[in-house]
């Protein structure tokens, strides 16, 4: 008998998804270790001090000594991720555009979902870097994904699509993998680092987690992605934390009606 996807207590659990998901995950690096960053934005200073294998930071009332991650995104351009061991509850993601003397901290907080909210939270604050000069744009939320639909390939046996919707939603289908068949349409919050590359993030409704990832969709062929996922366990006891990586390329273009585009809703 075959399973009743329409049945969400049939679907994976995060922690059930995690083996083997991480398969075209980029090899991390150390190029951050022994710098130190202050930024300077919306909110107050935000501090982060690198070591080979640990961060030491303070931003948006939370501060710590955690153990991270860092890949490199494009030149001089850094994704760093890690969980903070005081509050468990709290993953951050740091983009560091050192060519522009840019960042955009995302601090994702786990909580219980409630009719009017989700399980994650995602909390931005873009700013600039001490000692490095601030050229081209500001880092900002950005419609220009939307009408997009993309295929990301995360290992051999998992793949996924996406369409960009909106400025607020997203469609994604599972490919290949353990969570063939399903799809689901759920919230997204999209930003610019450099023309071409984004940070987007998402936070579901079923599954109750969510992710930040920095996409480089400059080449339509060959995009490349780094993430991060975080949410409960199956037992919804205990928050589950992982690193990703995905091959992409752009299967078509949506082309509305100019009176008719989503990107202009909101």
């Amino acid at each position: 008998m075959s399973l009743n996807l329409l049945d969400t207590a049939n679907w994976l659990p995060l922690d059930g998804l995690a083996p083997g998901f991480d398969a075209n995950k980029a090899p991390a690096v150390h190029d951050l270790a022994g710098q130190q960053f202050q930024i300077r934005g919306e909110g107050g200073p935000m501090t982060f001090s690198f070591d080979d294998e640990e961060v030491q930071w303070a931003a948006a009332g939370h501060a710590g000594t955690s153990v991270y991650e860092a890949f490199l995104v494009a030149e001089d351009l850094y994704y760093c991720q890690w969980q903070s061991p005081l509050e468990p509850g709290l993953a951050v993601s740091l983009v560091l555009d050192l060519a522009h003397g840019r960042a955009l901290y995302v601090g994702a907080t786990l909580g219980n979902a409630t009719p009017s909210s989700l399980a994650v939270d995602h909390h931005f604050r873009a700013g600039t870097i001490d000692g490095f000069r601030s050229t081209g744009e500001a880092i900002s939320e950005s419609t220009a994904l939307i009408g997009r639909r993309v295929e990301w390939v995360y290992s051999e046996s998992h793949a996924y699509e996406h369409i960009y919707l909106s400025p607020t939603w997203y469609t994604w289908q599972c490919l290949a993998g353990p969570e063939r068949g399903l799809a689901d349409t759920d919230s997204n919050t999209v930003f610019q680092v450099r023309p071409g590359i984004f940070v987007f993030t998402w936070r579901e409704k079923v599954i109750p987690c969510g992710s930040v990832t920095v996409a480089d969709h400059r080449d339509p062929g060959a995009i490349r992605s780094h993430g991060s996922l975080f949410g409960w366990n199956e037992a919804g006891t205990e928050p589950v934390h992982f690193t990703f990586g995905a091959h992409g390329r752009l299967i078509s273009i949506t082309q509305h009606s100019p009176e008719l585009n989503p990107a202009n809703a909101i």
